[in-house]
């Protein structure tokens, strides 16, 4: 877990799920991260404007590079896209509150999510990233995906309590993705 204010219930959820953590702070380079040999990267949520974080964003980019199974939740979703070449932006109303609606543009299939963002992102698709979920309201990135390797993001809170509990499923995914 790369550390840049995770929340403890999205730890909850992982140890929940019998996965063995090691926090690491935010400065730690790909280096320092990978020296722990571990099965997946999770980039965490946190504060403030994501391309401040030159560090993360540069080991997100060799993440991506070396296919690692990486997650992003929140500002670990901006930090990602971004270390894919892509760019962030201030929404003009940030995204706050528990029942905020995205959708699978592919599925057609909707969840209610709660969301705490102001900074959304874009133009990530170049390294072979795609959009999977979308905000209904304004049509902003809300997840993103690699098209083959074990990576992806999500731009609200799966974990948050006391709910939503649609998109719970995300930790089981990225748990697939590292084949444990």
């Amino acid at each position: 877990v790369i550390d840049l204010g995770v929340k403890n219930n999205i730890l909850r959820n992982f140890v929940k799920r019998k996965i063995e953590l090691i926090i690491v702070p935010y400065n730690y380079s790909y280096e320092e991260v990978m020296a722990f040999k571990p099965d997946g990267v999770f980039i965490s949520n946190g504060p403030g404007d994501p391309a401040k974080c030159k560090n993360v964003i540069e080991v997100a980019r060799k993440l991506i590079a070396n296919s690692v199974p990486t997650m992003g939740i929140c500002l670990g979703n901006q930090i990602i896209a971004l270390g894919a070449g892509g760019s962030s932006y201030k929404l003009k109303y940030g995204h706050r509150g528990g029942n905020k609606t995205v959708i699978n543009p592919k599925t057609k299939q909707c969840y209610i999510t709660s969301q705490n963002h102001g900074f959304c992102v874009k133009n990530f698709e170049s390294e072979g990233f795609t959009e999977f979920l979308t905000n209904i309201d304004d049509n902003s990135n809300e997840g993103l995906i690699h098209e083959s390797k074990p990576i992806f993001a999500v731009q609200f809170h799966p974990e948050a309590s006391p709910g939503p509990l649609d998109s719970l499923y995300l930790f089981d995914k990225f748990i697939e993705f590292m084949e444990l």
